[in-house]
Parts: structure tokens; sequence; C-alpha cells
């Protein structure tokens, strides 16, 4: 029984640093609406510069001055992060917010690295707390108590901030109503800035407060945001209260599943996400959100299908693409390859995301099982690589039929999020079912048949088979199922009244993409000869949004330009520097904040320019009739 207690209390001492950084995340986005991804990287800084502070300066600042002023000086930089940066995107859908705190994360990542090495950094223990207390026979560290006391008491100073202050007080306001807020006179921008400042403090604050109980890394940021939006998510998007309850429930989950279910403790904490969004699609705690800020221009510009010229210079690129191997290497033919793959993969996710204003944030879940439906049939089975290729993407659309089922009664962020609880969930399997997966060991020995295992004809294998996926899409984009599903987008009440079963056509969207992204890991399973869990973690889907909005999300053919052009930079990058997220994630800053349309549509948008006549431009004809009066 002590051994239990002991367990709870290291549980409870997690939630409390847990809490800190999802209630900064929480608050964050209660008043401003940022689905802040550097919420992480604000925790890791945290702890880089209070490792700092404690060891270079604990003469004149001390252990606990140190985690002090580390988390202050964050805050300031988070100060600066909301001013120059999140300013600008207040306004615009929350994924172009994700995608460029993203790119922030990227830049962190590798200055982390840059300034403190690529070392673990083991820190001091705190004055006072270096010792144990015995707990009914059990050695507690006195540092996890201590962790479990100031939990509740930061609960209770966040809970008299709010409803004993002025600021608290706008701030609650601001929650329930900005236009409001903004009426009364209230500077909507400093009012941000300082919640800002608020959240980045108490991640920060996490993120030294961890110094005595863990090594400080730059992978620090990866690893608390997933349990960070989960906590968040269970809890309720802007509910401090919420975020406590979570906290402490997803920590004991982590702390029990390795005794209870050691078979599934990874997968318990996305269990209870799942369950919690399907029950209560806006948590424990919160509230309905208001509806979802679409994309710029998605439902505006009509599109239409392809011109004469615009067939014939698809044509030709597609020549081209073919001539290839005549003028390559085998390098850039595997290079070359690869990005075909990814842009059957980008094209998928764009379908549903443009089309379908679904926003998935676990869309890697079927390029995963396409993977390692392909590694079943090929050990398992011992089935050709034509079969494989054939049935391998049918575990994608299983994955897609059951997953989107539920998914598609959400909208918005809590679809993202249970989308990304989804494939997390695939990712734990595939992570723990040793027997059957092979574990973080892979599934290994995967090569291509003897007729495409030449670099050139496995080449021309997939640029076949994405000009067949990408043509698919497009008859089907254009098809009378696909302005059905355009017609939902919009309008769901709308498409409803004329007949038209919005969530039918949702889930038959869904799978469409997933078993297309299927495809895509089917044959990136033979390029690489191998299937890891990694093939369905969150970077891979992170990775397909950013090639969709780099394209342009309200375009045709920006899935395809996309990635084209991220997974080229991508490589490059990596041959070329050792800061290779540093300049890609500065890059991704640089699309959302000056090129939200994308390259596609950036490039529209000057061709249309462009045909407009002089005599039809609005704002010259309203200037010349003020010179002629």
């Amino acid at each position: 029984m002590s051994f239990y207690v002991a367990q709870f209390l290291t549980g409870l001492a997690s939630a409390a640093s847990l809490f800190l950084v999802a209630s900064g995340l929480s608050i964050i986005f209660g008043v401003t609406r940022i689905v802040n991804f550097a919420h992480g990287a604000f925790y890791m800084l945290g702890a880089y510069v209070a490792f700092t502070l404690t060891e270079r300066l604990s003469g004149a600042l001390g252990f606990w001055g140190g985690v002090v002023v580390a988390a202050l000086a964050v805050a300031v930089l988070g100060i600066v992060v909301e001013m120059l940066l999140l300013r600008r995107i207040y306004k615009s859908p929350e994924l172009f917010q994700l995608l460029a705190t993203f790119g922030l994360t990227l830049m962190v990542q590798d200055l982390v690295v840059l300034i403190w090495g690529p070392d673990d950094l083991v820190g001091r223990r705190a004055p006072g707390f270096r010792g144990a207390i015995d707990f009914f026979g059990q050695a507690i560290p006195s540092y996890d108590l201590f962790l479990i006391v100031l939990g509740p008491a930061v609960l209770g100073a966040l809970w008299l901030l709010f409803r004993r202050t002025r600021w608290g007080i706008l701030v609650r306001a601001a929650t329930q109503d900005r236009d409001m807020v903004a009426a009364l006179g209230v500077n909507q921008k400093w009012l941000f800035t300082s919640v800002f400042a608020v959240g980045v403090f108490l991640a920060a604050l996490g993120g030294a407060l961890q110094i005595p109980r863990d090594a400080v890394h730059h992978a620090m940021d990866l690893r608390i945001i997933v349990d960070v939006f989960v906590v968040v998510v269970i809890g309720g998007l802007g509910s401090i209260t919420g975020a406590f309850v979570a906290a402490v429930l997803v920590s004991e989950l982590n702390a029990f599943g390795i005794l209870i279910f050691p078979k599934i403790s990874i997968i318990l904490v996305f269990l209870v996400m799942a369950a919690v969004l399907i029950v209560r699609p806006w948590g424990l705690f919160g509230k309905p959100e208001e509806p979802a800020r679409k994309t710029p221009g998605l439902s505006v510009r009509p599109w239409q299908p392809m011109s004469a010229n615009q067939r014939l210079a698809t044509l030709a690129v597609l020549v081209a693409a073919a001539a290839l191997p005549l003028a390559a290497g085998n390098y850039a033919l595997a290079v070359s390859a690869e990005i075909a793959i990814y842009v059957i993969f980008a094209v998928s996710l764009h379908f549903l995301m443009s089309v379908g204003g679904l926003a998935s944030f676990g869309h890697a879940a079927y390029f995963g099982l396409g993977a390692y439906g392909v590694a079943f049939l090929a050990k398992a089975a011992g089935l050709p690589m034509l079969a494989c290729l054939a049935l391998g993407p049918l575990l994608g659309l299983v994955g897609a039929a059951v997953f989107g089922f539920f998914a598609v009664q959400l909208s918005g962020v809590y679809f993202a999020m249970l989308t990304l609880a989804f494939a997390q969930i695939v990712w734990s399997i595939a992570f723990q079912w040793v027997s059957i997966t092979g574990g973080d060991n892979g599934i290994l020995g995967l090569w291509p048949a003897p007729w495409a295992s030449s670099p050139a004809n496995f080449y021309w294998l997939c640029l076949g088979v994405t000009a067949l996926v990408v043509g698919v899409l497009r008859v089907v984009l254009f098809s009378p199922f696909g302005y059905a599903l355009r017609a939902t987008r919009d309008s769901a009440l709308r498409s409803e009244a004329i007949g038209i079963d919005s969530k039918r056509i949702q889930w038959t969207a869904f799978v469409i993409a997933g078993t297309a992204a299927g495809v895509a890991g089917a044959l990136f399973a033979y390029l690489k000869g191998s299937v890891f869990p990694d093939n369905l973690g969150i970077p891979v889907s992170v990775d397909g949004l950013v090639m969709v909005l780099l394209g342009g999300v309200e375009t045709v053919s920006g899935g395809v330009v996309g990635a084209i052009v991220f997974k080229a930079l991508n490589i490059w990058l990596v041959s070329q520097t050792d800061l290779s997220k540093l300049v890609l994630g500065a890059v991704i800053v640089l699309i959302v904040v000056a090129f939200p349309k994308g390259i596609v549509g950036m490039l529209e948008s000057l061709q249309s320019r462009r045909r407009v006549p002089p005599s039809s431009n609005p704002a010259m004809l309203a200037s010349r009739v003020g010179g002629a009066e």
C-alpha cells in the first residue's frame, strides 16, 4: 500500500509542473485564441536559462533567485515575440497561428543547441530540499513535496489574480467578448501582450523548476508540448481549473498506467482525451467555442477546371519529370522519388483542408498505417510488391474510416485535437506492440521487387502513382461530390436544408484523404526499406501542414507546389548547414506573415492584378474621379 501512496505523490509532483505549463497555454488561448505550439519552446528556454543562472551566478542570485529571474527573462522574450510576430496574425485562422509558432519552435531548437551545445545538462539540487522524507516506509523526495504544495498555491494565486484585480476582470471579459472590451476603450494590444507574458512566465517557471528533477536537453519542448495539449484539451481551452484537474488526471494516469496497464501505458492519456472530446467536445470545464475563422479567400473565389493552356503546361511538366533519369544521378533520383511521395501526402491533406475545411493535426496516422500495411503483407504474408502496394493502403483506409466517424462530429480546433489524439494512439500502439510492429526497432528489409529496384525504375513508379493520385483527387474535386463537400464546408445548415448529409460527406472525404495518405506511406516503406513508429509521429503531420500552407491552402495546386518546395528546401538545408531548423523555421514564419496565401496564391494574385486593365481598377477610378472634381 505504501508503494502506491508514494506513486500517487510522485504523480502529484509531476502534475504541479505540468499544470504550470498548461495553465500558461490555457490563459493565452482563452484571451488571444492563439494555439501556441511554441509554448514548449518557452518551457525549454526557462530550463536552460535557469541552469545558466543557477550555475554561473549562483553567488549573486542564489538558486531560487536564478529560477525567478530566468522565468522573468523568458517572459520578456515572450513579449518581444508577441509584439513582433503574433500581433500580425491574431485575426488569422488558427492553423496559420499554429504554423507560425511551430516555425518559432524549430528556430529555438537550433538556437538552444548553438548556445548551450547538444549535451544534456544536469542541474543542482534545490537548497533546503535535497533530502527525502520517510512516508509509510517509502522515501519521498522533499522537492516533490514542495511541488505538490506549489501546484494548488499557483492555482489559488491565479484565481485571486483573475477574480480580485482589475486586470484579471478585463482578461476574463476579453475571454468572453473581445469586441465588447475594445468598444469600452480597453487597449487590446497591451492586454494581449500582458496575457502572453503571464502565460510565458508560467511556462518558463515550470521549465526552471524541473532542473532538480530532470536533465536539461534540446528535446524538452516537443516532449512537454504533447502532454500540455492533452491537459488543456481535456480540461477545456481557456479554463485554469480545468487545466489543474486535467494535469492531475494525466499525471496519475502516467504514474499508475505503467503499473496497472503496462502494455498500453502510453496510450491511456490519449484514450482519455479522445473519450472526453467525443462526449464533451469543449473539455471538462470549457465552453463551446466561437465559429472558427476560415482561411481567407477559401470560399470567395470559385475554382475553375484547368484551361487548355494549363493542361499543356501540366503535360510538359510531367514529360520533363519523366525524363529526369536521363540526366540525374542515383542520389537525385532517390530525393526526387521522396518528393513525389510527399506530394501524394500533401495533396491528400490539402484535399481535406481546402475542399472540406477540415484541418487534421494527425494526418501522419494514415501515412504510417499505409507503410505498416505494406510491411505486414510483405513480411507476414509474403505477397509480391504490387499486391502489397494495392492492399497496404487499405489499412490507412480502415483507420481513416474509424477515426473519421468520430472526428467529423467536431469542428475547428477540437476536430484538429481529436485527430491528433487518434494519431498519437496509433503511434503508441506501434511503439509498444513490439511483437507485431517491432516497436522502436521497426520492421526492416522491405526492398522493392527486382523490376523496381533501380533508382530510375522506382522513381518512375513513384511519379506514375503520384500523377494518378493527384489526377483522381482533382476529378473528385470537380465532381458533384466535391461541390457538395464545398457546400458543407461553407454552410452546413444550408447544405443540410437542400438535402446534403454533411457528416456523411465529410466522413467520406476523410476516408478518401486517409486512403491517399496510405498510398504515400506504402511507397515510402519501399523507398526507405523499413517502417518505424516515427512514420506516424507528430513531426510528419506538421510537415504535411507546412507543405499545404506553403503552397496555398485556398488554391487547387497548392499541395503539389508546397510539397516540392518544402521537401527540396528541407533536404538541401540539411546537406548544407547544421542549422537547418533555424533557417527552415525562419522561412515558415516569413511565409505565414508575409505570404499568407502561399506560393501559388501569391502568384495567382500577381497574375490577376496584371490581367485587370487600369480603367477597371476601383482605386484608380476613384483617384481619377477625385482629380476631375
